[in-house]
């Protein structure tokens, strides 16, 4: 569904390309904000899982936000991710992505400890009282093992400058309910490349993809079909990506898009531990992905 804010249509949770020995490769970095900007895609996501924020320290962090947004130059969105399980680092990391320019920041849900949802809510409440930027939740519970439910989220869709949710749960049951349930004016975003353009067709506003490192423009075209209302369309155009869609979740985010990216000539093959690089066998599956997409 269409609705008049910059930050809507595809996003994408960029990767954070680093070397063989686990640095930040920053000219990679560069040329993937230009695959972006050139391929349609509405807003990067710097420094969200996918961009491997868990096994970033907080200089590397900063600093990749930092470079993501002077890239950018203006041409293309950034949300910065600056979620974490405690509440004071996370105001921090807040502070820091508006100092340096940032259009908006994604929070996900404080991970590991769990919270109950007032602990949630309070949260979330203190950062946007402390940080004068636009923020939008982040649910994942397989990632962060809590449940940010659907009453915390409309409560907390009522604080003005919470502009938004991503919900990566893949239910689409949570997502009517998000629909049926928040503000008119407050974006809903899939987490699920799975799942996006049902989401998009039942009145969400877009997705934050995995899938749209690889295929940019397609994954583009499809979540804008699917907000003009236009189902079948949106529905051919998601079929070509369906493989790739399920192939980039086989092992564990972002191992299999990293070497799907690897392949493609836009990064080095590059991984930090406890992640490791994508498995042979799963290789050969993915390899097909990309070779029916014609991106290698």
């Amino acid at each position: 569904m269409r609705i008049n804010h910059p930050l809507t249509g595809s996003m994408v949770a960029l990767i954070t390309p680093m070397f063989e020995d686990g640095s930040v490769d920053f000219v990679a970095l560069e040329s993937l904000v230009e695959f972006h900007i050139t391929s349609g895609t509405q807003a990067i996501i710097s420094m969200g899982t996918t961009g491997e924020s868990a096994t970033l320290n907080h200089t590397e962090h900063v600093e990749v936000m930092r470079r993501t947004i002077e890239f950018s130059k203006g041409r293309i969105a950034v949300i910065a991710g600056t979620g974490a399980n405690s509440t004071t680092e996370a105001i921090t990391l807040t502070k820091a992505a508006k100092e340096m320019g940032a259009d908006a920041c994604l929070l996900v849900t404080p991970y590991y400890n769990k919270p109950t949802q007032e602990g949630l809510y309070q949260h979330y409440k203190l950062i946007a009282s402390s940080v004068d930027i636009d923020q939008i939740l982040y649910n994942v519970p397989g990632r962060t093992a809590v449940d940010l439910s659907v009453d915390t989220a409309v409560r907390l869709s009522k604080i003005d400058n919470i502009i938004g949710i991503k919900d990566a749960t893949g239910d689409l049951s949570v997502a009517k309910a998000l629909i049926d349930q928040c503000p008119d004016d407050f974006l809903l975003y899939s987490g699920d490349d799975a799942t996006a353009v049902e989401f998009i067709l039942m009145g969400g506003h877009g997705g934050i993809s995995v899938s749209a490192n690889v295929a940019p423009k397609l994954v583009s075209d499809a979540y804008n079909a699917a907000m003009d209302g236009d189902q079948n369309s949106a529905e051919k155009i998601n079929s070509a990506l369906v493989g790739l869609h399920q192939h980039l979740f086989v092992e564990s985010n972002p191992i299999p898009v990293k070497w799907a990216l690897y392949k493609m000539h836009k990064c080095e093959d590059g991984i930090r531990l406890p992640l490791t690089k994508l498995s042979q066998q799963a290789q050969a599956t993915l390899e097909q992905d990309l070779l029916s997409l014609g991106v290698i």
